[in-house]
């Protein structure tokens, strides 16, 4: 238990190197992770080419890189699990992880050289820390995640709130320790229809499927009333762009997907750090959803041997992330200092022919490049002309003006994109073998929210009946 500057004491688990059972005298590199998720549950982040259904358990990932000469610790955020104090979901990321590196910094195991590792929160996690540059950080492998500005993308998408922020917040208040000491409180929870609850908005606090956890419920409602960019959104641990000029100058890479809800993130990261420091910085975008970069496929399509992380970039995930830390926190000279500063799937080239399994053929390869944008990228606006096609050139003044209709409770469908936490309001289903469609289906009803943002979730059974 490792006591903050207020005297909350984060869990931790901490893997040293050993020998027959006796850990080893000396002092090491550091690998720190630090998630919401428990730190000693399996985490999805962990899988390969070769282990799709079973991920690598954390203490795995920790034998793994302890054999090579790293202590690891993973570590329970505020109001997680084994961690005391109250959760506040992204705003005590920055202090609270200052305050572990320089807790790490001082004990006898750790040579003063930290690395950080993690997936979506345990990503927003690293560059909050970052934000306050604080003792010891020496690389970082920050994968999908790490808000640039949650109020542009993360929290909010363009100013309007993200609906994924209202189904995290139910699904995670179900495991928060206070939930888990009162069964009352949980079973309360657990009796939410949150169906219904979307159907039927707008909330208030105290009126709201998270009230049982009024924790989980004070910061959504902050989150969701901040309408806009106020002093709110530039707080730590969520305006990355904010905090560029302190931002720790170390060996990072910024890796996310196509259709991952961060690559905006990684993009303005990497744009944002890549001329402040001496880094190296490093952009990586693959093809992939949310965290599947051992996936070859999205959905619908796939896009070839070359796609997955495994194989391409590093043997695998473990590899490419050994490469990286023995380079910039153990000194190795492994050539990492040599690959190119930008690497990403440019889609397209299959034969858009069906496979086997059901899924297009439509390809791709890996473009590297030293900068990005890519060298010769050439932006050109386009207009919406009165024949319904797009053109660079503008119309004329005279032209009369496009309109459409939008109405939120006929959302129309989607087949996909970068989503994620939605459950159990966004599900996905393959309607029919035969066309292999994937689709997240529209929820009965839904109002005006906070604010007058219009947002709409979704819902399979609407759908299904319509497929019939």
């Amino acid at each position: 238990m490792v006591a903050m500057r207020d005297g909350i004491k984060l869990a931790c688990d901490v893997y040293r190197p050993a020998r027959d059972g006796q850990a080893v005298a000396g002092a090491f590199p550091v690998i720190l992770e630090r998630t919401p998720y428990d730190k000693g549950a399996v985490s999805r982040s962990e899988i390969s080419r070769r282990a799709l259904q079973d991920p690598h358990r954390r203490e795995d990932v920790a034998a793994f890189f302890t054999r090579h000469g790293y202590v690891v610790i993973y570590q329970d955020c505020r109001g997680r699990y084994g961690s005391e104090g109250v959760f506040r979901k992204y705003l005590d990321e920055a202090e609270d992880g200052y305050d572990t590196c320089a807790w790490i910094v001082q004990q006898p195991w750790c040579n003063g050289r930290i690395g950080t590792i993690g997936l979506s929160y345990a990503a927003h996690t690293q560059a909050a820390l970052a934000s306050l540059n604080p003792p010891g950080l020496a690389a970082m492998f920050i994968d999908s995640g790490g808000f640039s500005n949650a109020y542009q993308s993360g929290i909010r998408q363009g100013g309007a709130f993200e609906l994924k922020q209202a189904t995290w917040a139910y699904n995670q208040a179900l495991k928060s320790p206070s939930m888990m000491a009162d069964p009352q409180r949980r079973a309360a929870l657990e009796a939410v229809d949150l169906h219904e609850w979307f159907a039927n908005m707008p909330w208030r606090p105290g009126h709201s499927p998270v009230t049982a956890a009024p924790e989980y419920e004070d910061y959504l409602f902050e989150q969701w009333t901040h309408g806009t960019f106020d002093d709110y959104w530039a707080q730590p641990g969520i305006y990355a762009a904010g905090a560029y000029e302190q931002f720790a100058d170390v060996p990072q890479v910024h890796m996310s997907s196509w259709y991952d809800p961060y690559a905006r993130t990684a993009m303005e990261n990497y744009t944002g750090l890549v001329t402040r420091k001496q880094g190296p910085v490093r952009l990586i975008l693959g093809p992939w959803t949310h965290g599947d970069r051992s996936l070859s496929h999205a959905g619908e399509v796939d896009f070839g041997p070359e796609a997955t992380l495994d194989d391409n970039l590093a043997p695998d995930f473990l590899t490419f992330r050994l490469q990286w830390f023995d380079r910039w926190l153990r000194g190795v000279e492994n050539g990492v200092e040599r690959e190119p500063a930008v690497r990403v799937f440019v889609m397209g080239g299959g034969s858009g022919q069906r496979q086997a399994d059901g899924r297009l053929d439509h390809g791709g390869h890996w473009r590297h490049a030293d900068t990005w944008p890519l060298p010769e990228t050439q932006f050109t606006p386009y207009y919406c002309h009165a024949d319904g096609l797009l053109s660079p050139e503008k119309p004329a003044p005279e032209a009369a003006p496009r309109t459409y209709r939008y109405d939120p409770n006929h959302p129309v469908p989607t087949i996909g994109g970068p989503i994620s936490s939605g459950q159990p309001m966004m599900v996905v289903a393959h309607l029919t073998s035969a066309s292999r469609r994937i689709f997240l289906a529209p929820a009965r009803r839904t109002a005006p929210l906070p604010n007058g943002l219009m947002c709409s979730f979704f819902k399979l059974h609407r759908l299904l009946k319509r497929s019939r």
